[in-house]
């Protein structure tokens, strides 16, 4: 039903006339909740049809087909208030017991707002929400369009930095990690869950019945630290058919220390983008080793990964260039990856992946856990011919990964069918030990002629000012030390 997305701009247009609803930030957390509850009583219709006996956790008067449905229903003040003072707080202390979907929908609602302040309004982007059916295939596909859609503006909210891997990434590193049916998956920054729904679409590929269709809903996990996309990524997932999404919690993953997480809860698979360029609030450190302490987000998550890996487990993930070049606490991170982990492949992407969220260069991450590291091969991903950069117009596609995938070969036989070209280089592990784990290494079959364009200066000046700040901040603590004693 190709009306769908003129439905969802039509929905921003009257929200934009809403005194409340003054930003794309509080318009997104607001449709996130509604199109969550629409979408959940579209799958409760379809669960009664086929189970007689079902019971829904929600009270009757709740049900988004009973208070939303009819166009002529509740409105203005009286609406406001019913939501206000009625739908949302009983949503967000919802008891059942055990049951999974109350503490999901609790969970889901725990930080949910009311942005809108005129009900008339309000009524009107709720008839506008019902003209979409997510039980009919052809409007949950184009709403899986739609999603990306908010999923994009969302990012142009410039909300705290938070960007979405492009499709092609998350992809690409789905496919060449390989999750089978069985394993455990988790995804410790799930966001709004891009990885997650390559996942369960990786390993719908191997579903022959219903048995396996079953392993896929129970198999993997995502914990997520903010409110909207957490929202937006059990919606995501109830799209994808994962009847009770559960498995994907609102927390901060780093907040728990290392040593909690029991060899019980480690897992087969991990596939992330976690947050980088951020700094984690102050004591968050401390749930961490000495050793391996700071407060920048993707080094604790490096960490984490080890830790949560189980032997023989497999990791892919975005990282950015400083933790690639960086030293300190950086270096005995790297030691410890190449020592406990079997680090065989590092892509390097060029700049403009996640333009125009952030400029910062990123690589991904291919180790196995369990057996150290004797080489590093690289891949240097090149533009597609013609082009001198990515943006929202032209991002990267999963066709360009093409030759990557050719070139990749089996970790069974240790990459045996891997060959150098102008693209790809192996570094031994001797190297990087005598470079002091210096991973940002450069493309040796590439010549460097004159200073270079601004896209790969400008890197390299971050990369100096980087050092300088990590340098000063030593020099600090040290001074500090010695004045103290």
């Amino acid at each position: 039903m190709s009306n769908v997305s003129n439905i969802v701009k039509t929905i921003q247009d009257i929200m934009r006339k809403d005194a409340g609803t003054y930003g794309d930030a509080q318009r997104l957390e607001q449709l996130g909740w509604m199109f969550f509850l629409k979408i959940f009583d579209d799958r409760e219709k379809e669960i009664e049809l086929l189970r007689d006996n079902y019971q829904s956790p929600l009270p009757h008067s709740m049900r988004w087909s009973v208070w939303a449905r009819d166009e002529e229903g509740i409105t203005g003040d009286a609406l406001l208030d019913f939501i206000n003072n009625t739908l949302l707080p009983t949503f967000k202390t919802l008891s059942g017991g055990g049951d999974k979907v109350a503490g999901l929908i609790r969970a889901t609602f725990q930080d949910a707002n009311n942005y809108m302040k005129n009900g008339t309004l309000m009524r009107q982007v709720i008839n506008r929400i019902n003209g979409i059916d997510f039980n009919a295939s052809d409007d949950r596909h184009m709403f899986g369009d739609i999603y990306e859609k908010l999923l994009k503006d969302l990012q142009s909210a410039g909300n705290a930095g938070e960007f979405y891997t492009p499709r092609a990434v998350t992809q690409f590193i789905v496919e060449q990690v390989n999750p089978q049916l069985g394993e455990t998956v988790l995804d410790p920054a799930c966001g709004t869950g891009g990885f997650l729904t390559c996942v369960i679409e990786h390993l719908r590929k191997q579903a022959k019945n219903e048995a396996d269709e079953q392993i896929i809903q129970e198999c993997f996990s995502g914990i997520e630290k903010k409110h909207l996309p957490h929202v937006l990524c059990t919606t995501n997932l109830f799209l994808h058919g994962i009847d009770v999404p559960s498995n994907v919690r609102h927390d901060n993953t780093l907040a728990r220390p290392l040593r909690d997480w029991s060899p019980k809860e480690r897992v087969d698979v991990i596939v992330t983008n976690p947050p980088f360029g951020g700094m984690e609030e102050d004591g968050i450190e401390a749930n961490f080793p000495a050793e391996f302490r700071t407060r920048e987000t993707a080094d604790l998550f490096l960490v984490l990964l080890m830790k949560i890996l189980k032997p023989g487990g497999r990791a892919g993930l975005v990282l950015p260039d400083g933790t690639l070049f960086g030293e300190g606490v950086k270096t005995r991170i790297k030691e410890a990856l190449l020592t406990e982990c079997n680090l065989h492949t590092i892509v390097r992407l060029p700049n403009g992946v996640f333009n125009p969220y952030t400029g910062i260069r990123t690589n991904l991450l291919f180790f196995t856990k369990g057996q150290p590291t004797n080489a590093v091969w690289y891949y240097e991903h090149p533009y597609p011919a013609g082009a001198k950069s990515y943006n929202k117009g032209k991002p990267i596609r999963i066709e360009e990964f093409e030759t990557e995938r050719a070139w990749w070969g089996n970790e069974a036989d240790g990459f045996a069918a891997r060959v150098e070209n102008e693209r790809a280089w192996r570094v031994p592990i001797e190297q990087i030990r005598a470079g002091n784990f210096n991973l940002d290494l450069k493309n040796p079959h590439q010549s460097e002629e004159g200073p270079g364009d601004v896209d790969h200066l400008l890197p390299e000046y971050e990369k100096l000012l980087q050092q300088i700040a990590e340098t000063r901040a030593t020099l600090k603590a040290q001074l500090k030390d010695a004045l103290s004693r």
